[in-house]
């Protein structure tokens, strides 16, 4: 009878070693370990954190911190102001889902159009938009303050003055400043709603479109019954993450009206920003973050039950 040598021994566990080796390869744990560990770090702990603060008195200017348990809620909840800027949030956010969404929409079936007719003009369109989403926040926002300077000097007012209208006070008058803000937002962010949809078009099958033409459909059936029920799971993701953008948008309206005129553009993301860094009450700002997170998963649901499409994401 043979008995097992040192070799054999050595290639057994080698072979084992390998296999362990090749399941942990194939387990998708060691590849989504990396980003769920950054997930943890940068989104998860100081979310945390946020709503552990929010329970507290903690500022930048005193050193001791009290548990107030639900106390800052109860300020903020009977605050005047915060329902006013509340009503302002809600307003800037649903014109700007709206507005980007349906523009985004408009573009990339425009785009989709140019390109399966060749037509040279779609990829000036393309970098035309773009341009305007992958400059920063901050900077739109300085770009419109300066074309909406409310003399004849501003390049809005020029043109209007060129045809017997103006100046309009852009910035200075509560309605148009928040106007002005959604128009800006608009300009900028419209670029990202095209970019999902118009990747959202390419997945749709011609053969549908085809099948459609055979059975008599025209254009408006073909996107009524083709192209909306194919697009609604991108136009479920666009929304939920417009939605979030608008209800957080912070630096363009920070440089374009700061808030003004009086509180007429205040929105809730500028609000935390004041409390916590201005007026230095970080449990105070926290709790309106908390507030603006819940707001944000509340709509979240809501879209997913409108949209109804628990069976295709």
């Amino acid at each position: 009878m043979a008995t097992a040598g040192p070799d054999d021994f050595v290639g057994e566990t080698v072979d084992r070693a390998r296999g362990w080796v090749r399941r942990l390869v194939d387990h998708p744990l060691p590849w989504l370990l990396p980003t769920l560990i950054g997930l943890a770090v940068f989104q998860l702990y100081p979310m945390v954190e946020a709503v552990l603060m929010s329970f507290s008195d903690e500022s930048l200017i005193r050193p001791e911190t009290e548990f107030v348990g639900l106390d800052q809620y109860t300020r903020l909840l009977t605050d005047p102001e915060f329902y006013e800027m509340l009503r302002i949030t809600g307003i800037y956010a649903f014109s700007s889902v709206v507005l980007h969404v349906l523009s985004g929409l408009v573009l990339a079936l425009a785009i989709d159009y140019g390109v399966r007719r060749k037509l040279r003009a779609h990829l000036t369109t393309r970098v035309a938009v773009l341009l305007a989403w992958i400059v920063p926040g901050i900077i739109i926002g300085l770009i419109w303050k300066v074309m909406l300077v409310e003399t004849e000097f501003g390049a809005v007012n020029y043109f209007l003055g060129q045809v017997g209208i103006g100046p309009i006070p852009f910035r200075s008058d509560p309605e148009l400043a928040l106007v002005s803000t959604i128009i800006a937002g608009t300009w900028r962010g419209t670029a990202f709603s095209m970019i999902m949809i118009y990747g959202g078009l390419q997945r749709v099958p011609q053969r549908l479109y085809e099948a459609a033409r055979v059975d008599g459909a025209g254009r408006w059936a073909r996107f009524r019954h083709v192209t909306l029920p194919q697009l609604k799971p991108v136009l479920f993701v666009t929304t939920v993450l417009v939605t979030i953008y608008a209800l957080n948008t912070f630096d363009l309206i920070f440089a374009l009206t700061g808030g003004g005129p009086g509180r007429a553009t205040q929105v809730l993301a500028l609000f935390m920003y004041q409390e916590a860094f201005t007026d230095y009450a970080l449990g105070r700002g926290a709790a309106i973050a908390v507030v603006m997170l819940c707001i944000n998963l509340l709509l979240t649901g809501v879209y997913l039950y409108a949209f109804d499409i628990g069976d295709e994401i």
